[in-house]
């Protein structure tokens, strides 16, 4: 069997995806690989299809046991056999996974890192034939990383001790420059083929709101997409709980996540939420990683992330299956100072020396101000994010919340001026500076006690935007900062500054134009036809029997109902109606064995649906 006719018969691809065939043909070739992929590119394939051509036993290095049992559960179903070993397992269990490996009844092993230097895995080791050892999310190798995991530094020490050292392949969906370099220098790899298949995932709509109220918003929203399933990303564990708790009173289905829960809780919840029990899941940052979910039609983050990493690997949760999702995320300020709470009081990585903790907590604060830079930037998101990352694109994506929404150009050289002067008027009085409340309050005229013990009610410019509401001030002020007219600084207390271009505005007149926007994007359409790419009302309804049909089967047998089959490929099914076996094939993720359990129901369920609306 050569590689496309595997990949045709166990994934149901007719044709790689970007980066995928050299990645795999590097593996099978003897060759170490990199592969940078984003979410939903298709990494899984580049190792999983080497391991079925290759002699012996591939292990795949995973952080997480959701991903492992949902990535065995989906090689079973394409006739792939596979096992993982973590501490989920038993005694027993353990050594029945050794014995039948022994017997070569599997072609796939997963297993968490802190198991490969355990003196049993080292044992089985020895005496099995591992032809190729792939990282999952290798950036957690890196300290400079976002989710470092000291477990990760001991891969390199397991393929040093074994006889005969393997093909290495790392995998990662987010990695800079500097973690790239650390997954070659700490994994030890050896002249690889380095892939980079770029960031853009062009099915993701993404959008910034500023709601006034987040938990009506929240409401509207959901309501507006009833019967799709999506993750609520949360700051912290009280906002996890608070709209949680809303949800379900207002009849949701939702569920929830996050570390302050029992371990047996958290596995519960998660299964509910992969197995369609629940159809929400309301989370901190502490769910995601790994999760192969590939249904999951949108992804909100109530509050801001600490950075764009976390963020794009969160939102690139949804639309996993390559159909059209949503990214919303909710910006407040007040979100900037949570982020810079939890930034600076979580606890220390005790791998690091003070010195270099304190490296990365100032790595991380500037990382928070591309964050801030992302939620108040008037240009398109997307171009914002793939910049970010090191690639060159022109913007206009049409697929964001910028491009999508109708704006008025309005002269705001007067509030700039206001604005402006109040700063230059701290900075003269308070050479440290102040930050962007103490200007609001000074603009707005407050009484409050701090206010007046600064002796901002003494200033010229004291109480000159009373008219205004903080929030549209702290508006304007994200604008000019965003604009280079004014500088938010770093450390503990950021402060405003006057940037370069506030003298042109104060001493030149140089005028302030400030894009507004007339008609914000409802919550009820965003624009990015989530129907399954304008099916009919009839293709729709048929698109329902199958996924109806798709639900028995996951039912029955005791798997997610995106590893019977994805929307995208349901989608598909319900555009081309395909009429026997093999046009059923030519769907893409169909392979021989699902063909073989699935294809005939299907193909029934399509036919009586079509004598149904003749």
């Amino acid at each position: 069997m050569n590689k496309l006719e595997a990949l045709k018969q166990f994934f149901g691809h007719s044709g790689f995806r970007p980066g995928q065939e050299a990645l795999a043909d590097a593996l099978l070739n003897g060759r170490d690989a990199l592969g940078v992929m984003p979410t939903g590119a298709g990494k899984s394939v580049c190792y999983q299809l080497p391991a079925l051509l290759l002699p012996g036993i591939t292990l795949v290095v995973s952080p997480l046991i959701s991903l492992m049992k949902d990535q065995v559960a989906a090689l079973g179903q394409a006739g792939i056999p596979a096992a993982y070993i973590n501490s989920s397992l038993s005694a027993a269990q353990h050594r029945e996974v050794f014995r039948r490996a022994a017997q070569r009844a599997y072609k796939i092993i997963y297993v968490a890192p802190e198991r490969l230097l355990t003196e049993g895995f080292l044992r089985f080791a020895e005496e099995a034939q591992i032809s190729l050892l792939a990282v999952d999310e290798a950036h957690c190798v890196s300290q400079w990383g976002q989710d470092f995991r000291p477990s990760y530094l001991g891969i390199s020490e397991f393929v040093e001790l074994l006889q005969r050292r393997p093909v290495v392949g790392a995998f990662t969906a987010t990695a800079t420059g500097q973690v790239k370099e650390d997954i070659r220098r700490l994994l030890r790899l050896e002249d690889p083929v380095q892939v980079t298949t770029g960031y853009d995932r062009p099915n993701l709509y993404f959008e910034v709101a500023q709601p006034k109220k987040k938990d009506a918003w929240l409401w509207e929203f959901l309501s507006a997409r009833n019967g799709q399933s999506g993750i609520i990303y949360c700051a912290t564990r009280k906002n996890v709980e608070s709209v949680c708790e809303g949800l379900t009173r207002r009849g949701i289905t939702a569920t929830r996540y996050h570390a302050g829960l029992s371990g047996e809780e958290r596995q519960q919840n998660q299964e509910d939420f992969v197995y369609d029990r629940a159809r929400v899941m309301v989370a901190t940052n502490a769910f995601g990683m790994g999760i192969d979910k590939s249904n999951v039609s949108f992804v909100v983050h109530y509050n801001m992330p600490k950075n764009l990493e976390s963020y794009y690997q969160e939102a690139g949760r949804a639309g996993r299956d390559g159909g059209k999702a949503e990214c919303f995320l909710l910006y407040s300020p007040g979100d900037v100072r949570t982020a810079q709470y939890l930034l600076r009081n979580s606890p220390g990585n005790e791998e690091l020396t003070v010195q270099e903790q304190e490296t990365v907590l100032h790595r991380d604060l500037e990382r928070l101000e591309k964050m801030i830079g992302y939620c108040t930037t008037g240009e398109c998101l997307r171009a914002y994010i793939l910049e970010y990352f090191g690639e060159s694109f022109a913007g206009g994506c049409g697929n964001c919340g910028s491009c999508r929404a109708e704006y008025i150009k309005r002269d705001m050289t007067v509030e700039a001026q206001k604005i402006l002067s109040a700063v230059a008027r701290v900075e003269k009085k308070y050479s440290y500076g102040l930050g962007a409340a103490a200007i609001i309050g000074l603009l707005r005229g407050s009484r409050a006690q701090r206010t007046v013990e600064l002796g901002l009610d003494k200033l010229p410019t004291y109480g000159t935007m009373r008219e205004l509401s903080r929030q549209q001030i702290r508006e304007y002020i994200d604008f000019l900062v965003s604009e280079r007219y004014l500088e938010l600084t770093g450390g503990e207390y950021p402060v405003l500054r006057l940037a370069d271009r506030a003298g042109d505005v104060l001493f030149h007149g140089d005028t302030v134009t400030y894009r507004e926007k007339v008609s914000p994007t409802t919550v009820k359409k965003s624009g990015s036809s989530l129907n399954g790419g304008g099916l009919s009302v009839s293709g729709e309804s048929l698109l329902d029997a199958l996924k109806a049909l798709r639900a028995q089967f996951a039912q029955d047998e005791n798997v997610p109902a995106y590893i019977v089959f994805s929307n995208a490929a349901l989608t598909e099914m319900a555009d081309k109606r395909p009429r026997d076996m093999n046009q059923f094939l030519q769907i893409s993720g169909v392979g021989y064995v699902k063909a073989a359990r699935y294809g005939t129901k299907f193909l029934e369920t399509i036919a009586a649906w079509e004598d149904h609306n003749k």
